[in-house]
Order: structure tokens, then C-alpha cells, then sequence
């Protein structure tokens, strides 16, 4: 596989200097690759302080990790030479959670699209950039004449999002890291931000890495999808898979917090005994509120068991399959798995779950 943008074993750790008594780890040995060739989008999903806006942070390049490498074509991004910073600049462009804070109040939406456009050169008049932009703002929903001229203050919220899509959108990038998108919108507005994505995805060939807490959505846009947990790889693969068919209890809580249309619903019992959340400092961070601990789970971290062509899980319950390297996530990830395998071909856990 020809990668375009990488996160090769990285960890990143808060705090543990001189002057701080304790050390935080946001993200632990974290490894994923975006197909050059093959564009897809991959969800990544976790509750808050799960690690989601550190790694956004980190390949975006605008922090760097404390081990580990994020690579963009093959090249260190802390170690690139300007000229290849701004094609990475170009290729990678990101959609921020909040419509609110990514504009500046004393310029008119048109100053966020007129800039990358005159930065990058896309047009050779300003009328060539005129029509370039009014036909992003149209791509995504907006009416150029109801929203250029206007005041971030004068356009709602969704609105503010979806010119932000189009800024994205109007450097045809190879990549679109999508943090929480859909987050601070109304339900309205979200399917059309979400089918923004994806029709950037499926007639321009743009990978999409799009990061929410939110699972239904994430089934909704995503091919493949990783489940963290206080930093860590608990479930990766197929998304039919992950989401139809959980295997890692923390993927099935997750699951189970989503709320259905019927008052009839009766929530997971298994989590509902357990009184602490706090993470173990050794052995598998879901510990404390796993419903299926051993004694092995508190001492030693589990590795992830492959446990599909295109699923891994990172828990002791499939300790009979076999081990996959951190390295290896994104052979999962571009595995062909259309639909839900036979339980034939899934490997089953080692013991029943209370």
C-alpha cells in the first residue's frame, strides 16, 4: 500500500516535567494509514479524553508526538522542508467542531474562502475566484448571494459549518480530517453536512477521516472505523462489523447508550453494576468498568487479537486468535469486508459473557 498520510506507533504524553508531579498518556501507541490510491473514510470514535482531538492534532502536524512518527508521503512532518509543508498543507485540510470560534468576527465569511484561494493561487482573476467559490457554496447547500457579503453573526450556525466544508473543499484536497463536524448543529442540518462528506468522498476521490463520540453517525458515513478508549485501539475494522456485531465490551456499551425510538427500552444490566470508571494504570484501561474482567486484564495490557480479515479487538475474551501488531491496524482497515461474515469465520470469544 502506497500511504498518503500515516500515524505509525505514536504516543503522546502531557505533563512529566520538571515542575508536574504526574504525566497524562492522550494516545498510546496509535498506528493508522490513509491509501494513497484508494480513498476512504475512517471514523474514529471514543467519549471524551479518549485521545480523538490529540491525534487530530498530531496529523494535522500542530503538535508534535512524544514517540512515534506521523508521515505525509513517506516524510516526518516535524522534519519537512517548507516547499513540502505547503503541499501538506494543501492535501490535508481539516473541518474544526465549532462553527462559532474558526471565524474572525470583524470579516466577512468571504475573507475565509477568498484566502486559501489567493494563497494557493486556484484563480487567475477575481472573477475566476468568484465563480470558483460560488460553486463550492453550492456543492455543499449555501446560495453565494445569501451568504457572501454577510457577518459570521449574520449566518446561523449550520450555515457556518457548511462554508467552512466549502473552504475545505475548495482546495481539492487528498484528505479531509473532520473533527466533531456535525456536533454543534441541529439535527437538520446534519444529514446535509454528512452528505456533503460524502459525495466529496464518492465524486472526488477524498479521504475523510471523521472523528465524533456520536456511533450513528459514524455507521452512517464510514467504511471502516476505530474505537478508543482512554487513548487506546479497542475495536478496528469493517464498520458492518464493529457496529452490527461488537465485540469489545466497551464497543457494546457504546451501543447500548444509543438512544432508540420506543420507551420500552431496556438498557445493558452488565454496566449497570459497575460503580468505578476510574482507568488502571497497568493491564487494559476498560478494567474498572468491564463486566468480563480477569485477573489478567489488570496486569497486563491485551494486544489486539485479529480476530476478522477486517476486525481486531483488543481484549483477552479472544485470546485464541491471533496477535496483530499496532503496525499492522491498517491491513484491517483496507480489508475487504462487504458484509458481516458467518459465524463460521468469526472467531468466537474464550468464555461466555456473564
Amino acid at each position: 500500500m502506497r500511504t498518503l498520510l500515516e500515524a505509525r506507533s505514536v504516543t503522546k504524553v502531557f505533563g512529566g516535567g520538571v515542575f508536574e508531579r504526574s504525566s497524562t498518556v492522550a494516545l498510546e501507541n496509535f498506528s493508522l494509514a490513509i491509501d494513497a490510491d484508494r480513498p476512504s473514510i475512517i471514523a474514529v470514535v471514543g467519549e471524551s479524553g479518549s485521545g480523538k482531538t490529540t491525534l487530530a492534532r498530531l496529523l494535522l502536524g500542530l503538535t508534535a508526538p512524544t514517540s512515534g512518527h506521523v508521515l505525509y508521503e513517506g516524510q516526518d512532518l516535524q522534519q519537512m522542508s517548507r516547499e513540502r509543508r505547503r503541499k501538506f498543507r494543501r492535501d490535508i485540510q481539516v473541518i474544526f467542531q465549532d462553527p462559532y470560534g474558526v471565524y474572525n468576527p470583524f470579516y466577512r465569511v468571504d475573507h475565509v474562502l477568498a484566502t486559501p484561494v489567493a494563497k494557493f493561487g486556484l484563480a487567475r482573476s477575481r472573477a475566476a475566484a468568484r465563480t470558483l467559490i460560488d460553486e463550492v457554496l453550492r456543492d455543499v447547500g449555501l446560495r453565494p448571494e445569501e451568504t457572501l457579503g454577510r457577518f459570521p453573526h449574520q449566518l446561523s450556525g449550520g450555515q457556518r459549518q457548511r462554508v467552512m466544508v466549502a473552504r475545505a473543499l475548495l482546495l481539492r484536497p487528498r484528505v479531509i480530517l473532520a473533527d466533531e463536524p456535525v456536533s454543534m448543529v441541529d439535527a437538520s442540518l446534519r444529514a446535509t453536512i454528512l452528505g456533503s462528506l460524502s459525495a466529496m468522498h464518492r465524486e472526488r476521490g477524498i479521504s475523510i477521516i471523521y472523528i465524533t463520540h456520536d456511533l450513528a453517525t459514524a455507521y452512517q458515513i464510514s467504511d471502516t472505523i476505530v474505537v478508543l478508549y482512554g487513548g487506546a485501539v479497542a475495536e478496528v475494522g469493517d464498520v458492518e462489523l464493529v457496529v452490527k456485531q461488537p465485540q469489545h465490551p466497551y464497543t457494546r456499551l457504546l451501543l447500548s447508550s444509543i438512544p432508540l425510538a420506543t420507551t420500552a427500552r431496556t438498557w445493558m444490566s452488565e454496566f449497570a453494576t459497575v460503580a468505578s470508571s476510574a482507568d488502571t494504570e497497568t493491564g487494559c484501561k476498560f478494567a474498572a468498568r468491564c463486566p468480563s474482567v480477569e485477573k489478567v486484564c489488570r496486569e497486563t495490557a491485551p494486544p489486539l487479537f485479529k480476530t476478522h480479515a477486517a476486525r481486531a479487538v483488543a481484549c483477552y475474551l479472544y485470546r485464541d486468535a491471533p496477535t496483530l501488531d499496532a503496525d499492522a491496524i491498517g491491513s484491517v482497515l483496507t480489508a475487504s469486508a462487504a458484509a458481516s461474515p458467518p459465524a463460521s469465520q468469526t472467531i468466537q470469544p474464550t468464555r461466555s459473557r456473564p
